[in-house]
């Protein structure tokens, strides 16, 4: 059988292959820390369960609108308003299957064959996969340490060209965790209003921030960029709604209509009683994001000492998201070579940098116990001792 060209041009999920992994390492009974999953370990809270349990009961089992249930779209429309300041309406809302979708429906209404998009690296593994399935090209800029792997301006405007049509912007970040300050947002803000281009900046990880790092939406510093901005984000990680896939992308009207043409011819709508879960989250009280939040503050700090304390090691602390970046080039291992040997000497399970663009890191997440931290940097200590 022939399968489209297509298909042979996208990687598969490194991310998920090694989670996978040391699941079914942890079914065989296999003691395996896991520091895999960009998901965190708290259940959902009762109140939004509460609330699609009481849709559930109360019938709202049928379809719905393609682009979501009107009182959430504008439930979402009120919070970028309210919390990010950015003048949307439910009309520029779209409700989509988790905030990949939302990528996914932007970059298929968005990009034609030929069209650049900017990807500063390291960066989200599934980005220029996006890209590449609608024949678009992902113009890689690489970061290092050196600026807390996060874009200049000037990268930005030498990487832009009469082709490019999208930059994809994240903060707080995955996989670095590092978060834009507000005078650096501006600055590449002023870039893409003097190239004309469009910016997609993906803020599923706002609410997760640490030691006074500010979280600014680049479409809220003028009305100039506010009309080139397109907001990506869901419920996944400040609410730990991971399996709910409940997601949205914000934009400019006509941008969020043809988005939820191709949703209606894919998809059609998400689950109907899970978006009454998501007004819950996004009407109610969010002490429990807040409690979350300052669990992950914690892990952040153990997980951090612990790595820098391991020779041959070097990670910048970061400002947000639940993960750590570390450096491993002095081992002299490829970012692949050290997680497969790592789990499969020491049962400890890690996501290789080259699935992000940066072969020279490996990805942690602290979306775990503290135990765990504590067992699984023992063994990364050991393994990396007997490296170096």
């Amino acid at each position: 059988m022939k399968l489209a060209a297509r298909v042979s041009q996208v990687t598969p999920s490194i991310t998920l292959a090694i989670a996978a992994k040391a699941k079914a390492m942890k079914a065989e009974g296999i003691d395996v820390c896991s520091f895999s999953a960009g998901e965190p370990d708290f259940d959902t809270p009762a109140h939004i369960k509460a609330a699609a349990a009481k849709a559930l009961d109360e019938g709202k089992t049928k379809y719905g609108p393609a682009a979501g249930e009107p009182k959430l779209r504008e439930a979402i429309a009120h919070k970028l308003k309210t919390d990010n300041g950015l003048d949307y309406k439910a009309e520029n809302v779209l409700v989509t299957n988790g905030g990949k979708h939302s990528l996914y429906n932007l970059i298929v209404a968005l990009i034609d064959p030929g069209d650049e998009v900017i990807i500063p690296a390291p960066y989200w593994l599934s980005y220029p996969e996006m890209v590449t399935l609608v024949g678009g090209k992902s113009v890689i800029v690489e970061t290092d340490a050196s600026t807390g792997y996060k874009i200049t301006p000037e990268q930005l405007k030498k990487a832009i060209t009469p082709k490019t049509k999208l930059f994809v912007l994240n903060s707080p970040s995955n996989p670095t965790g590092m978060v834009y300050t507000p005078e650096e947002i501006k600055a590449l803000a002023k870039v893409i209003v003097d190239a004309d281009i469009l910016v997609v900046s993906d803020e599923i990880y706002e609410k997760i921030l640490y030691d006074g790092a500010e979280h600014i939406s680049i479409g809220s510093l003028g009305a100039e960029i506010f009309s080139r901005t397109l907001i990506s984000n869901g419920f996944a990680k400040g609410y730990s709604m991971t399996g709910w896939r409940l997601g949205y992308l914000a934009g400019p009207v006509e941008i969020i209509k043809a988005a939820s043409t191709i949703q209606g011819h894919s998809t059609s709508n998400v689950c109907t009683f899970a978006q009454y879960g998501a007004i819950a989250a996004l009407e109610s009280s969010q002490d429990c994001v807040e409690e979350m939040r300052q669990a992950f503050a914690k892990r952040r700090q153990v997980m951090f000492d612990r790595l820098n304390a391991i020779p041959g090691l070097s990670c910048p602390k970061p400002d947000g998201a639940f993960y750590l970046f570390p450096e491993i080039s002095k081992t002299g291992l490829k970012s692949l070579e050290f997680c497969n040997a790592l789990l499969e000497a020491h049962q400890v399970a890690v996501i290789p940098g080259v699935a992000f663009g940066a072969d020279k890191n490996i990805r942690l997440s602290y979306a775990t116990d503290m135990a765990t931290i504590e067992k699984g940097m023992d063994r990364l200590e050991k393994f990396v001792r007997s490296r170096i």
